[in-house]
């Protein structure tokens, strides 16, 4: 299919607290989209102040797709994020709006942008032992062998992520092979743009809404999931803000150091996002720090008035 018969998608990236969420609602409205969200914890059903999950009265501006998808101690994958955001893409297309995708979970996003061959499924026992594993000896043990069996999971993943951990191992151990990674070609016409800050602002807007979330009873959010039958090492709980929770409510970590573990954890995320962005090609950037939204706005818009005419 040539690359003007293939249906349009924007994609707006960025690291976290960057500001994508304020500046993709204005953009969709503008411009008759609808946002799908490439955010590995939005698509957890109660976890809302942590996720920065788009409101209520946000998601009756614009419509908003594969979020509140899953419950919170369900495994949501990455096959099952690129199935379910392939269809809304359809969806969308069917009744004449743009799909835009919105996200800083950058592996989501280059999945759905190529034909990316995804890990199969495997025996839930495999899972299992891994992860009895890190439970009784901690991380080191999977991630000396993660180095040796894929070599490049073991560079991308972050150490002290268990889920994507276990998962690089099971896989190897079901298969004998590392996870796929190389992305075939993009069966879409894509508009990429991505919103940049200055560093030391970056971290600024980080701690605020750290701050924020915790202010907004993120820890009484937690502490209702965990009542409601949702166990500690829950899918939902590895998300930024919710396990430095569960350690805190675990009495592993004190109030004091709440915070300033949340910022830290989530600066070392937006550096890795921040990496990963830097290698993807043909974004258009925008300089938040240089372009106030307003400004910034007006220019996405151009981009894309002029991309969609061809």
């Amino acid at each position: 299919m040539a690359d003007a018969e293939k249906p349009p998608l924007l994609v707006l990236l960025g690291p976290t607290a960057v500001g994508k969420s304020s500046l993709a609602l204005r953009w969709a409205e503008r411009v008759g989209a609808e946002i799908i969200a490439a955010d590995s914890t939005t698509v957890y059903r109660g976890a809302d102040i942590g996720t920065a999950k788009p409101t209520p009265a946000e998601r009756l501006r614009v419509p908003h797709h594969v979020i509140d998808v899953a419950d919170p101690e369900e495994q949501y994958t990455v096959a099952r994020f690129q199935r379910d955001a392939t269809d809304a893409i359809h969806a969308i297309g069917q009744r004449g709006r743009v799909p835009l995708v919105v996200g800083g979970t950058g592996f989501w996003v280059r999945a759905l942008l190529g034909n990316f061959p995804l890990a199969p499924a495997v025996d839930a026992s495999v899972r299992h032992r891994l992860e009895a594993w890190w439970d009784h000896e901690g991380p080191e043990p999977l991630l000396r062998q993660l180095k040796l069996v894929d070599p490049v999971s073991a560079a991308a993943i972050a150490p002290g992520d268990r889920r994507r951990v276990v998962r690089a191992l099971e896989v190897y151990r079901t298969t004998g092979r590392p996870l796929p990674r190389q992305p075939g070609r993009a069966p879409y016409r894509v508009l990429r743009v991505g919103l940049r800050r200055s560093r030391p602002v970056l971290w600024r807007r980080i701690e605020d809404r750290a701050r924020g979330q915790l202010g907004a009873g993120l820890l009484d959010e937690l502490l209702a999931l965990h009542a409601q039958g949702v166990g500690w090492h829950a899918p939902a709980f590895l998300g930024l803000g919710y396990r430095e929770g569960v350690l805190w409510a675990r009495g592993r970590l004190p109030s004091a150091r709440l915070l300033p573990l949340i910022a830290l954890h989530t600066r070392q995320y937006a550096k890795r996002q921040m990496t990963w962005l830097a290698r993807e090609p043909d974004i258009q950037w925008v300089n938040l720090d240089e372009s106030p939204e307003e400004d910034a706005l007006a220019q996405v818009v151009s981009w894309t008035t002029a991309w969609l005419q061809g």
